[in-house]
């Protein structure tokens, strides 16, 4: 056994994501799936579940996916209780209690929240109970137009210090350009994006370009991830066996910071700082704080505390940060040094400080 794949039979805190597709064709899913928790004593696990829109559409009498918000929302809220009915019975049904948590982009992008979700996921996960997790599509317009539940399990993933993401798609894993499933990846830049790019044409819309960019984030964290084939008989328990089953991204060395993590995947930028080549090059080279002498000038409407991206001249994102004042301040500032700043504006000489700037990592 690979030592990359014996590190995942050690794992005692994972997060498990299944898509719609998976559980709205295959109800006896919810029953191997609980087996296979039941059968892990001393991990604890998080379920991350799609699955609601499509149970509500059959109860609802839909029978195509609606184009209308209203509806999808409607299907959402009819779903919901459809989809928790079956992880309390097949999983009370071997002893273990689970506990709906429905969240959004606002909830996990809002700093107190987001620690009030954290603080909750570890009670329920002390109390041994299995958090269900999904995006509240009944409330969240946004969240049913661009929502994706590979992209949360990535979120969800350091505020429960997972070792371990398990993304069970439909798929045995990253193909490559023959067809063959890719066992293992280390960089996912070198190793995986390619073969999304010639399979797809595009990342990140979707399909196994968001599995390989939700692993990109979650690796980042930490975690080990594998993406595996959902129809496959007894996947979960290969997967915590460390056997070669679905594609493994290796989780990196050195963990990415809660906070920068929060600020480089989590927040949605509000504007853009533009930089001048010596100061992209300090930002981008050495992980410098982004100084007001080097602002060439300023893109959106954004106030302290907001992210934004960082680029060099041509526009080229090189950091994501937070902003230390609005982006009126930010104008005024722009390529004056300290003594030329007027008092009140002098602490504005960093306009992103270095322990809050990601340098290359964004998303």
């Amino acid at each position: 056994m690979a030592e990359g794949r014996a590190q995942l039979s050690r794992a005692r805190r994972v997060v498990v994501k299944i898509g719609s597709r998976t559980l709205a064709s295959d109800r006896g899913f919810f029953e191997r799936l609980a087996s296979s928790i039941a059968a892990r004593h001393g991990t604890s696990f998080v379920v991350v579940s799609s699955g609601a829109i499509a149970l509500g559409m059959k109860k609802l009498g839909y029978r195509a996916r609606p184009k209308e918000m209203a509806r999808l929302q409607a299907a959402a809220a009819a779903g919901q209780s459809l989809l928790m009915r079956a992880y309390e019975e097949a999983f009370e049904a071997r002893g273990l209690a689970v506990a709906q948590v429905l969240l959004t982009h606002s909830d996990l992008a809002d700093r107190t929240r987001a620690n009030n979700a954290r603080a909750a996921l570890r009670a329920l996960l002390e109390a041994g109970a299995i958090p269900i997790l999904n995006e509240n599509d009944s409330v969240a317009v946004e969240e049913i137009k661009f929502g994706d539940n590979d992209q949360l399990a990535a979120m969800v993933a350091p505020l429960v210090d997972a070792e371990l993401v398990v993304l069970l798609s439909d798929v045995e894993g990253l193909l490559d350009g023959e067809g063959r499933r890719v066992p293992v990846v280390r960089d996912v830049a070198t190793e995986a994006t390619p073969h999304v790019r010639r399979s797809t044409g595009t990342v990140g819309s979707g399909g196994m370009g968001s599995k390989i960019e939700a692993a990109r984030r979650a690796t980042l964290a930490g975690a080990n991830v594998v993406v595996a084939d959902a129809r496959m008989p007894g996947v979960l328990d290969a997967v915590l066996a460390g056997e070669d089953v679905g594609t493994l991204f290796v989780g990196a060395r050195e963990r990415m910071s809660a906070k920068k993590y929060w600020i480089a995947f989590t927040l949605r930028p509000r504007g853009e700082i533009v930089l001048d080549r010596g100061a992209a090059k300090a930002v981008q080279a050495k992980g410098k704080s982004v100084l007001s002498v080097g602002i060439l000038g300023v893109r959106g409407d954004f106030r302290a505390g907001d992210a934004v991206r960082v680029v060099d001249g041509d526009g080229q994102e090189i950091a994501r940060g937070l902003a230390r004042c609005a982006a009126g301040d930010a104008a005024r500032v722009a390529g004056k040094v300290r003594g030329e700043l007027p008092p009140e504006l002098a602490e504005l000489a960093v306009v992103v400080h270095a322990d809050e700037l990601v340098v290359g990592e964004q998303g």
